[in-house]
């Protein structure tokens, strides 16, 4: 898998979702914060925050406290912390518990995310997440009786399955020739992206994604459905918490 290019930056943490320190080489610093030709903070998208973490250089640490995309993926200091100078050699760290823990909470949604599918044939209408606490919003008109606990059971089944993740990309149109690639109510890959990335909960779930994820259901943690709300026009929030 060749790693993906943001503006100037290589963007490793798609490739190694386990790597956490790297060494880079600062290529712009500045009011806007700061681009590295080689990163692996994750800069959010899909719902999943981005990461935190630092850059060490010369004795010195700058706290990362976000990322941007535009142009170029930049990463956003602290207020006030130092700005190591263009052409320095830094070793960049992400933030482990944070990246984990989000790590886990994704590959928990895509889980919920196949287990509604099957058992209800509901398509996702919007997501979001913190730290091992998330929401996922269904299409579904009526709730049958005992849903929450029903979903709750399903998902900690497929947990202890153990199942597989697989992170791959394929060509776009290879992509889309795999049944119900896309969860979403409304197709959310622009048309512009010819390299897709997929993520394949075997044997459960299936789905174009650009996030970061555990290597195994087994590593997501327990999945406790805390509360199934009506959001109006049939639409369900689905709110869960991952414990260890």
């Amino acid at each position: 898998m060749s790693s993906e290019v943001h503006g100037r930056t290589t963007r490793l943490e798609l490739d190694d979702q386990a790597l956490r320190e790297w060494e880079a080489v600062v290529l712009d610093a500045g009011p806007d914060g700061i681009v590295l030709d080689r990163s692996a903070f994750y800069p959010g998208g899909g719902g999943q925050p981005p990461d935190h973490g630092v850059l060490l250089w010369q004795g010195v640490q700058t706290r990362i406290a976000g990322v941007r995309k535009g142009d170029d993926l930049v990463l956003i200091p602290v207020e006030d912390d130092p700005l190591p100078p263009v052409g320095t050699v830094v070793r960049g760290a992400v933030e482990d518990d944070r990246r984990s823990a989000l790590m886990r909470t994704h590959s928990g949604l895509h889980l919920l995310c196949g287990v509604v599918f099957r058992d209800y044939g509901c398509l996702v209408t919007g997501g979001n997440m913190e730290p091992l606490s998330a929401r996922m919003d269904f299409d579904l008109r009526e709730v049958p009786a005992g849903f929450k606990q029903a979903v709750e059971d399903a998902c900690n089944t497929e947990v202890q399955a153990d199942r597989r993740i697989d992170v791959r990309t394929l060509p776009r149109t290879e992509a889309f020739e795999i049944p119900d690639i896309i969860r979403t109510a409304t197709n959310l890959v622009p048309p512009e992206v010819q390299d897709v990335r997929i993520v394949d909960i075997v044997g459960l779930d299936t789905q174009a994604d650009g996030g970061t994820h555990v290597g195994s259901t087994k590593q997501i943690g327990r999945i406790t459905v805390a509360k199934v709300e009506n959001k109006g026009r049939g639409f369900r929030r689905i709110r869960i918490k991952i414990e260890d």
